[in-house]
């Protein structure tokens, strides 16, 4: 049985993420971020800083779970759903 391609393949790390958080992890949340939502797109470079940190916000309250703008294992689970899904969250 083979596994189903995900959107996104920086990592399958789901560590928890906030602002100054760096990595492969948070390359895969901007790519999922970008691939959920309509608009303007992160820079997939790694680096949460305030564009993700908006980002993030903006995709929790459309996705109607709690807006702390930390990508920890609820959001993960939201954005990994929507990023593999053909709509958009907002």
């Amino acid at each position: 049985m083979t596994q189903p391609t995900q959107a996104c393949n920086f990592t399958v790390s789901r560590p928890t993420l906030k602002r100054g958080s760096s990595g492969e992890a948070v390359k895969q949340a901007q790519c999922y971020l970008n691939l959920s939502m309509r608009g303007d797109r992160l820079l997939e470079d790694g680096s949460f800083g305030p564009a993700t940190d908006a980002a993030t916000k903006r995709f929790q309250k459309c996705a109607a779970i709690t807006v702390d703008g930390v990508i920890g294992a609820q959001t993960w689970s939201f954005l990994t759903f929507w990023a593999n899904s053909p709509d958009c969250v907002c």
